[in-house]
């Protein structure tokens, strides 16, 4: 197995109110609505989708009310500590709860953490430390 992500699918309570963040918040543009599921242009990235929490979990075979931290981190790197912030920014005015200000990390870094309404986590990062970081933007 490679170290490759093909897709990301997350489940989500609420299908309308993540898309509304992603969309209107965030500025993503949907490519695929199946109506029990959706995707967005992934601009050559991993695709991100949503799934209905307990759909998803059906289909992977557990319990969809899991709650609390559950393990997965999304990590967005991007070019600048004024990106970061602009990102917080913008997660903070569509609705994201701000877990952990942009600031100095202890790695050397400059980041903050935010949770999307339906509680997924964001690392939102950027190093000064070499030019081969997995940047999103």
């Amino acid at each position: 197995m490679k170290a490759h992500v093909s897709s990301i699918l997350l489940g989500v309570r609420d299908l309308d109110r993540a898309k509304r963040f992603y969309t209107d918040g965030l500025g993503w543009t949907i490519k695929d609505d199946w109506g029990i599921s959706v995707f967005f242009e992934s601009d050559g990235a991993s695709p991100v989708g949503f799934y209905g929490r307990k759909g998803l979990a059906d289909q992977v075979g557990t319990s969809p009310d899991g709650s609390g931290f559950g393990g997965v981190v999304l990590t967005y790197v991007v070019r600048s500590r004024a990106r970061v912030d602009e990102v917080m920014a913008e997660a903070e005015k569509a609705g994201a709860t701000i877990l952990k200000p942009a600031g100095p990390l202890p790695w050397g870094g400059y980041g903050g953490t935010f949770a999307d309404p339906e509680g997924h986590i964001w690392s939102l990062g950027h190093s000064d430390q070499g030019e081969d970081q997995p940047y999103a933007e």
